[in-house]
Protein backbone atom coordinates (compact mmCIF):
# COMPACT_ATOMS: atom_id res chain seq x y z
CA UNK A 1 0.00 0.00 0.00
CA UNK A 2 1.37 3.41 -0.97
CA UNK A 3 0.67 5.35 2.21
CA UNK A 4 2.57 8.51 3.00
CA UNK A 5 2.52 10.26 6.36
CA UNK A 6 2.49 14.06 6.26
CA UNK A 7 2.27 15.40 9.80
CA UNK A 8 -0.93 13.99 11.28
CA UNK A 9 -2.32 13.00 7.87
CA UNK A 10 -1.97 9.65 6.13
CA UNK A 11 -2.20 10.07 2.37
CA UNK A 12 -3.03 7.26 -0.09
CA UNK A 13 -0.96 7.64 -3.26
CA UNK A 14 -3.20 4.99 -4.88
CA UNK A 15 -6.33 7.07 -4.18
CA UNK A 16 -4.70 10.18 -5.68
CA UNK A 17 -3.50 8.25 -8.75
CA UNK A 18 -7.00 6.84 -9.34
CA UNK A 19 -8.56 10.29 -8.95
CA UNK A 20 -6.13 11.84 -11.43
CA UNK A 21 -6.76 8.98 -13.86
CA UNK A 22 -10.51 9.62 -13.62
CA UNK A 23 -10.04 13.35 -14.25
CA UNK A 24 -7.90 12.69 -17.33
CA UNK A 25 -10.26 10.04 -18.70
CA UNK A 26 -13.24 12.39 -18.40
CA UNK A 27 -11.28 15.21 -20.06
CA UNK A 28 -10.14 12.93 -22.90
CA UNK A 29 -13.81 11.95 -23.46
CA UNK A 30 -14.50 15.62 -24.23
CA UNK A 31 -15.89 16.93 -20.97
CA UNK A 32 -14.89 20.49 -20.12
CA UNK A 33 -12.81 21.29 -17.06
CA UNK A 34 -15.93 22.80 -15.49
CA UNK A 35 -18.01 19.67 -16.19
CA UNK A 36 -15.31 17.38 -14.75
CA UNK A 37 -14.98 19.56 -11.66
CA UNK A 38 -18.75 19.58 -11.10
CA UNK A 39 -19.03 15.81 -11.60
CA UNK A 40 -16.22 15.06 -9.14
CA UNK A 41 -17.00 17.82 -6.65
CA UNK A 42 -13.68 19.64 -7.03
CA UNK A 43 -12.56 23.09 -8.08
CA UNK A 44 -12.08 23.64 -11.83
CA UNK A 45 -8.66 25.19 -11.18
CA UNK A 46 -7.46 21.81 -9.80
CA UNK A 47 -8.28 20.20 -13.16
CA UNK A 48 -6.46 23.00 -14.98
CA UNK A 49 -3.39 22.80 -12.73
CA UNK A 50 -3.14 19.02 -13.13
CA UNK A 51 -3.25 19.37 -16.90
CA UNK A 52 -0.60 22.08 -16.82
CA UNK A 53 1.67 19.95 -14.61
CA UNK A 54 1.51 16.99 -16.99
CA UNK A 55 1.46 18.80 -20.30
CA UNK A 56 4.11 17.83 -22.82
CA UNK A 57 4.36 20.89 -24.97
CA UNK A 58 4.58 20.54 -28.71
CA UNK A 59 8.20 21.22 -29.48
CA UNK A 60 9.89 22.55 -32.55
CA UNK A 61 12.63 19.97 -32.35
CA UNK A 62 12.79 16.36 -31.20
CA UNK A 63 15.78 14.22 -30.25
CA UNK A 64 15.64 10.46 -29.69
CA UNK A 65 18.44 8.54 -28.01
CA UNK A 66 18.48 4.90 -27.04
CA UNK A 67 20.50 1.80 -26.35
CA UNK A 68 20.90 -1.14 -26.70
CA UNK A 69 18.56 -1.38 -29.71
CA UNK A 70 18.16 -4.45 -31.92
CA UNK A 71 16.12 -2.85 -34.75
CA UNK A 72 18.12 0.36 -35.16
CA UNK A 73 17.81 0.62 -38.96
CA UNK A 74 14.03 0.23 -38.83
CA UNK A 75 13.76 2.93 -36.14
CA UNK A 76 16.12 5.30 -37.97
CA UNK A 77 13.91 5.03 -41.09
CA UNK A 78 10.80 5.66 -38.99
CA UNK A 79 12.34 8.69 -37.28
CA UNK A 80 13.46 10.13 -40.61
CA UNK A 81 9.88 9.75 -41.93
CA UNK A 82 8.44 11.33 -38.77
CA UNK A 83 10.75 14.35 -38.90
CA UNK A 84 12.89 13.64 -35.83
CA UNK A 85 15.66 16.22 -35.74
CA UNK A 86 18.36 14.18 -34.00
CA UNK A 87 18.67 10.46 -33.38
CA UNK A 88 21.33 8.38 -31.69
CA UNK A 89 20.67 4.68 -31.35
CA UNK A 90 23.31 2.12 -30.44
CA UNK A 91 23.43 -1.63 -30.26
CA UNK A 92 25.15 -3.20 -27.25
CA UNK A 93 28.30 -3.80 -29.35
CA UNK A 94 28.34 -0.17 -30.56
CA UNK A 95 27.87 1.08 -27.03
CA UNK A 96 30.92 -0.88 -25.85
CA UNK A 97 32.95 0.26 -28.87
CA UNK A 98 32.06 3.87 -28.02
CA UNK A 99 33.37 3.37 -24.49
CA UNK A 100 36.49 1.32 -25.32
CA UNK A 101 37.79 3.58 -28.11
CA UNK A 102 38.29 6.55 -25.81
CA UNK A 103 40.48 7.43 -22.86
CA UNK A 104 38.75 8.45 -19.64
CA UNK A 105 38.86 12.19 -20.37
CA UNK A 106 37.88 11.67 -24.02
CA UNK A 107 34.89 9.58 -22.94
CA UNK A 108 33.87 12.17 -20.37
CA UNK A 109 34.13 14.99 -22.94
CA UNK A 110 32.17 13.00 -25.54
CA UNK A 111 29.37 12.30 -23.06
CA UNK A 112 29.25 15.95 -21.97
CA UNK A 113 29.08 17.07 -25.62
CA UNK A 114 26.21 14.64 -26.27
CA UNK A 115 24.34 15.87 -23.19
CA UNK A 116 24.74 19.49 -24.32
CA UNK A 117 23.60 18.61 -27.84
CA UNK A 118 20.52 16.69 -26.70
CA UNK A 119 19.67 19.42 -24.18
CA UNK A 120 19.34 21.90 -27.05
CA UNK A 121 16.24 20.10 -28.39
CA UNK A 122 12.74 21.00 -27.23
CA UNK A 123 11.69 17.39 -26.61
CA UNK A 124 13.85 14.39 -25.78
CA UNK A 125 12.79 10.76 -26.04
CA UNK A 126 15.02 8.26 -24.25
CA UNK A 127 14.82 4.54 -25.01
CA UNK A 128 16.55 2.39 -22.40
CA UNK A 129 16.35 1.07 -18.87
CA UNK A 130 14.32 2.86 -16.23
CA UNK A 131 17.58 3.72 -14.47
CA UNK A 132 19.07 5.39 -17.57
CA UNK A 133 15.83 7.28 -18.24
CA UNK A 134 15.81 8.56 -14.66
CA UNK A 135 19.47 9.64 -14.89
CA UNK A 136 18.87 11.52 -18.16
CA UNK A 137 15.79 13.25 -16.74
CA UNK A 138 17.92 14.53 -13.86
CA UNK A 139 20.89 15.40 -16.07
CA UNK A 140 18.94 17.24 -18.75
CA UNK A 141 16.68 18.95 -16.21
CA UNK A 142 13.82 19.05 -18.70
CA UNK A 143 10.88 16.94 -19.82
CA UNK A 144 12.19 13.59 -20.98
CA UNK A 145 9.80 11.03 -22.42
CA UNK A 146 10.99 7.55 -21.57
CA UNK A 147 10.38 4.27 -23.39
CA UNK A 148 11.56 1.62 -20.97
CA UNK A 149 12.88 -1.56 -22.60
CA UNK A 150 14.22 -3.47 -19.60
CA UNK A 151 15.81 -3.41 -16.19
CA UNK A 152 19.33 -2.07 -15.74
CA UNK A 153 21.81 -3.25 -16.67
CA UNK A 154 20.53 -4.25 -20.11
CA UNK A 155 23.23 -6.39 -21.65
CA UNK A 156 21.65 -7.46 -24.92
CA UNK A 157 19.98 -5.65 -27.80
CA UNK A 158 16.25 -5.10 -27.31
CA UNK A 159 13.54 -4.83 -29.95
CA UNK A 160 11.63 -1.54 -29.81
CA UNK A 161 8.07 -1.49 -31.15
CA UNK A 162 8.12 1.02 -34.04
CA UNK A 163 4.40 1.75 -33.61
CA UNK A 164 4.96 2.76 -29.99
CA UNK A 165 7.82 5.09 -30.91
CA UNK A 166 5.81 6.55 -33.81
CA UNK A 167 2.87 7.25 -31.48
CA UNK A 168 5.14 9.12 -29.06
CA UNK A 169 6.74 11.19 -31.82
CA UNK A 170 3.37 12.05 -33.36
CA UNK A 171 1.95 13.05 -29.98
CA UNK A 172 4.93 15.36 -29.41
CA UNK A 173 4.66 16.90 -32.86
CA UNK A 174 0.92 17.35 -32.51
CA UNK A 175 -0.11 14.86 -35.13
CA UNK A 176 -2.58 12.02 -34.83
CA UNK A 177 -1.67 9.33 -32.33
Amino acid sequence: MDLIRIGDKVISRHKIDNFITEILELRSMGLSQTDVAARLGIDRTLVSRLENLGEVRKGKSVAVIGFPIANRDELYALMRDEGVDYALLMSEAERWDFVKQKSGIELFNSIMELIALVHSYDQVVVIGSGKRIKILRATLDKEVIGLEIGDSPIQEDKYVDPAELAAVIRAIKGGKV
